[in-house]
Order: C-alpha cells, then structure tokens, then sequence
C-alpha cells in the first residue's frame, strides 16, 4: 500500500518538477536568445574524447564549443583574414569588407557566451547582461567612430540600425512568414509590440527636440542663452532616456516578465544544440567573453578607420554605407534568427528580437553614445538632421499601424520593406556637401557640435 501511495506521488510530482524546471530554464531567456540560438549546431566531440590528456582535452572541447557550435563557423577565417590584410596592406576596401563580414560570426558569439554566463548568474542578472551585450557591436562601433571623432558615422550607423530592425528585419519575417504560412492564422502578442513602440515614440521625440530647437532659433522664433543650448539640451534628454531605458528594464525583468517570456520551440529534428542546461563553465565563459568582446572592438575599429576608404572606392556616401550596409551586415546572424522564427510561426520571437534590438538601441545605445561623447569632449547632440530624424519618425509610426491588430500576413512584410527600399533610395542618391563653419554661421545655424 505504501508503495503504491509513493509511486503514485511520483506521478503526480514528475510533471510539475518537469514543468517547473522549464520554466527555471526559460526565466532569463530573451528573444535574442532564441533568435541566436536558431544558428547553432551539435559539435562532433568525437575526436576530441580521444586526447588523453585532460587539462587539453577540457581545453579542445570548449575550443570547438566556441568556434564550431555555430553554423557561421565558416566565417571565422575573415577574421584572421582581416588582421593578415591589416598588418599586409592589402588595402583598407579589402580590410572594410572582411571586418564587416568577420563582425557577423563574433555578434552571434558573443551572444552565446552571454547566455552561458546567465546560467550561472541567474534569471534577473542574466537578463542584466543580455540587455548589455544585446548590440555591443554597435556600442563599441559608436566607441572608436567618437573617439575619431567622427560623429557623423556614430549617428547614421546606430539610426541605420533601428531602422534596419523596424522595416527591414521585421518585414523580412514577416513577407516570408506570411508566404510560408499561407492559410493558417499568425497571431502575436501585442502587449510586447505596444511597449516597445512607445518607447520608440519617446526615442524619437527626444531626438527632435534639439532639431526642432536649432529651426525655431535660425527662424528667429525663439532666442536661446547659447550657442550650445542644442548640445545641453541633447544631453539632459540624454539622461531621461537612460532612465526610461532602466524602467522599461524593471519592468520586463521583474514587475512584468511573463509579457517578454519567448515562445516555447519543438524541436524539428534538425542538429540545433539543446538550451536546456549550459555546455561551458563559468570561467570559460567569462574568459572566451573577453577574448571575444576584444576582437569585436579590434575589427570594429578596422571598419571605422577605413570606412571613408569604402566610400571613396565605392563613389557611396558615408552616410549610405554607415545607414544601410553596417547594420545589414553587423546584424546578420540575429536577422536570420528573427526570419526563421517567422517561418515556424512563431512572431513573438521575431518581434521581441526587432522591436527589442531597435528599443535598445534608441533609448540606451544613442544616449548613451552621447554622455559617453560628453566625457570624452566631443560634442555630440541627439539632432540627427531633418532627413534623418524625418525617416525614423515615419518607420515608427508605419511598424505601429502594422502591428496593432496582433495579427499578421505578408502584405505587411511587403510594406515595411518597400518602406525600408524608399529610404535606402533616398540615401543612396544623397550627396552629403561638406559645410564649413563659415557656410553655418553665414546661414543663421548656431552651431550644435557637429
């Protein structure tokens, strides 16, 4: 008799220990996470069991953990090719590409390393790191284009990337979901969208303010105590941002997790590695994060060292390349993530890697980058130019409209990608004219620090 009362406790327990252990394991995850995790793969350890020596054996196996556990393993060698080309002169188009290209493996990467750390640290610090290192690419890329001052690449390449993650990733997913998917229902959760959206609209709002201010004052509207009022005001909307960044966290971290938690994925029968339990320790973790993160910053810097090169070689302007090829190319491997979710249906994750990435971005990398700037002694604003702050101010309030009736189809991929192709055109043809500080002031602009 008491056997059977035992065993059947057993049975009751097993299932809720199961589904308590799922959701310890998901508490933390992002959609960035998972949208990584779609472009990893089972590492062979075959050969590597057979060292006999241990300490190399541990060593061999995290190696191949670190380097093959992805499928753009085949794009590590433009890494090293980069630093050959570098040290070789082989000329700085040839460094550009195979730095852009070397970024695309190393952005995944580093992304894996990330969630191995958060195994050990917990749902709340993990969730910590991976708003931290969710687009280190762009905040180490923004890091060297200010330390040479060259601003004009810092403010197009971080625009480029919300808008890349607004019309171009998005609409991506959601074309492509939508053909594949034809005849079946694509609902989405639109508290997550709506969230995201409006800080989004805060972003920007923030980014037109010392636009707006710098008109109103050439148009003689309104007088102003300084020439840097642009500047300071720039850098106090700077601040709000941040902090609204650190409550958006709050809320999706503690108060209001279950709105952000990833759907959950069955396995298709391909080789994806299971995220059921980490495959490195923490220690290798942290160290193959450093080394990692030192890479990133060694070819970030390659990019923005000969990025004029490019433009010259290819008759692009700069900011062409810094708008729409960087983020592109920078963002690849969480862009296919985000599409292959769609193409299972599941847009949750697509979203939250979109509107999360670009959230990000807008209101924790941008202000940043100019406190960052403000330390440094360069004098960077949020007044992106009318163009500019005109054609994210648009993409918002179109992936808006799109997304508010929590469903979707490919007629609004299509859309937001026609949007997306309307402005690189723009870009494209825009020939950016070198004004002097004399053409400024001659035309009535105070001068705003760029």
């Amino acid at each position: 008799e008491g056997r059977k009362m035992d065993s059947s406790a057993v049975a009751v327990a097993a299932p809720l220990l199961e589904a308590g252990g799922k959701e310890m394991r998901h508490l933390g995850r992002t959609a960035h996470n998972m949208s990584s995790s779609s472009l990893r793969k089972k590492s062979d350890t075959s050969l590597v069991r057979k060292v006999p020596c241990a300490a190399l054996r541990g060593f061999l196996s995290t190696l191949q953990e670190v380097l093959f556990g992805t499928k753009l393993f085949v794009l590590f060698p433009a890494v090293l090719l980069a630093v050959v080309a570098r040290y070789m002169r082989f000329g700085q188009v040839w460094l550009f590409v195979l730095s852009l290209i070397g970024l695309i493996p190393l952005a995944e990467r580093l992304s894996f390393l990330t969630e191995q750390i958060a195994f050990y640290t917990g749902p709340t610090v993990g969730g910590l790191l991976n708003a931290t290192f969710g687009n280190v690419t762009e905040v180490i890329i923004a890091l060297f284009a200010l330390r040479e001052g060259k601003i004009t690449v810092v403010k197009c390449s971080l625009l480029g990337s919300i808008l890349s993650n607004l019309l171009l990733v998005l609409g991506t997913s959601l074309f492509f979901g939508g053909l594949a998917n034809l005849g079946v229902e694509q609902p989405y959760d639109r508290k997550q969208a709506d969230v995201s959206t409006g800080l989004l609209i805060l972003g920007v709002l923030c980014q037109s303010m010392p636009l707006m201010l710098r008109y109103a004052v050439s148009a003689g509207e309104h007088a102003v105590n300084s020439d840097d009022s642009g500047l300071v005001l720039s850098r106090a909307c700077s601040v709000l941002m941040i902090l609204a960044y650190g409550a958006y966290l709050y809320f999706q971290l503690k108060t209001h997790r279950q709105l952000f938690e990833p759907q959950e994925v069955e396995d298709d029968g391909d080789d994806l590695v299971s995220e059921d339990e980490a495959v490195l320790g923490f220690t290798s973790a942290m160290v193959w994060l450093a080394v990692m993160t030192v890479i990133t910053a060694l070819l970030s810097e390659y990019v923005v060292s000969t990025i004029e090169a490019a433009s010259e070689s290819w008759e692009l302007s700069v900011s062409f390349i810094s708008i729409i090829l960087i983020p592109i190319v920078g963002n690849a491997a969480e862009h296919a993530g985000a599409i292959i979710f769609a193409f299972k249906n599941k847009l949750d994750i697509t979203l939250g890697v979109s509107l999360g990435s670009a959230t990000q971005i807008s209101m924790f990398v941008v202000p940043l980058s100019v406190l960052v700037a403000w330390v440094m002694g360069v004098p960077m604003d949020l007044d992106f130019n009318l163009l500019e702050t005109g054609s994210l101010f648009l993409a918002i309030l179109v992936t808006s409209f799109t997304l508010q009736d929590g469903s979707s189809h490919y007629l609004k991929g299509l859309l937001l990608l026609l949007c997306y192709a309307v402005i690189g055109v723009c870009f494209f043809v825009l020939r950016r004219r070198s004004v002097s500080l004399a053409d400024r002031l001659s035309s009535g602009f105070p001068q705003n620090g760029r």
